[in-house]
């Protein structure tokens, strides 16, 4: 069961994690390190956020990924990387991978049909353009369709035709459905993939994971009995903790650092 976090309490799965030997901090962006915004690409980590990220990562045997669905080169501009970065990045539900010291690398999988991307962008613009407040996000494996700008009414009718477009031409892609947008990719990888391959690149004894939305769930059901789940906002959720909004997000990661921190005094 989820229980909902206070800022400024203590609580035991916070401290157990805070202790392990080996830290993962993996953060969802959009909706956990960042406020949910109209343009997608203007998404930035709450100040409050990075510095707490900042923080952990200068603590001994503590590592910090962004986990996100986005494509490598949109997580890399929203997230503000460079390449001296010490911070993990994760993009497209666990297809990409940046690692401090190693950069780019892409998980192990078939490639998307020749063409097949392009086709499929070129088929859902014109749907795309005739809705008010709807764009296309064009992903390195696939698509996202975003209506942050619109309607209820018109995102139910533009993903409709999205939807039976998609299930046309690619009905073997994987479907996701978020916050006010859907997605389609031609790789199978979810965030429950990430989990495993941080947690063997960083030998992590316990992994933090805080996200806001449904495909986070899949990363949320794979932590193991050492991890801790945090839920952002509402909603039904395997995570342990919930806290409501990224700023209660970046109250908790301060509290983690300053457990952490003073456990290794």
């Amino acid at each position: 069961m989820t229980r909902t976090w206070t800022p400024g309490t203590a609580d035991d799965a916070l401290s157990a994690i805070a202790r392990t030997p080996r830290l993962l901090v993996a953060l969802d962006f959009d909706g956990t390190a960042s406020p949910l915004v109209p343009d997608p690409m203007a998404a930035r980590a709450l100040p409050e956020v990075a510095a707490q990220v900042e923080r952990l990562t200068s603590l001994p045997d503590t590592f910090v990924a962004y986990v996100s669905g986005r494509s490598m080169h949109d997580l890399k501009i929203i997230t503000e990387h460079d390449e001296d970065s010490v911070i993990a990045l994760a993009g497209s539900h666990g297809a990409q991978y940046w690692f401090p010291g190693t950069g780019d690398e892409d998980a192990p999988g078939a490639a998307t049909e020749d063409g097949a991307r392009e086709g499929l962008w070129a088929a859902a613009q014109p749907i795309v353009d005739r809705y008010e407040g709807v764009g296309l996000e064009p992903k390195t494996f696939g698509m996202g369709i975003h209506t942050r700008r619109a309607t209820r009414e018109t995102e139910q009718a533009a993903f409709a035709e999205i939807d039976a477009l998609v299930a046309d031409h690619y009905p073997h892609w994987r479907r996701r459905s978020g916050h006010r947008v859907l997605e389609f990719s031609s790789r199978t990888e979810g965030k429950d993939t990430a989990m495993s391959v941080l947690r063997e690149h960083f030998g992590a004894t316990g992994i933090l994971f805080a996200g806001d939305d449904v495909t986070d769930e899949d990363a949320m059901r794979v932590l193991l009995p050492g991890d801790l789940g945090v839920r952002v906002g509402p909603g039904e959720s395997a995570a342990a903790l919930r806290v409501d909004t990224p700023q209660q997000m970046a109250d908790l990661l301060e509290t983690l650092a300053s457990e952490r921190a003073s456990g290794r005094e």
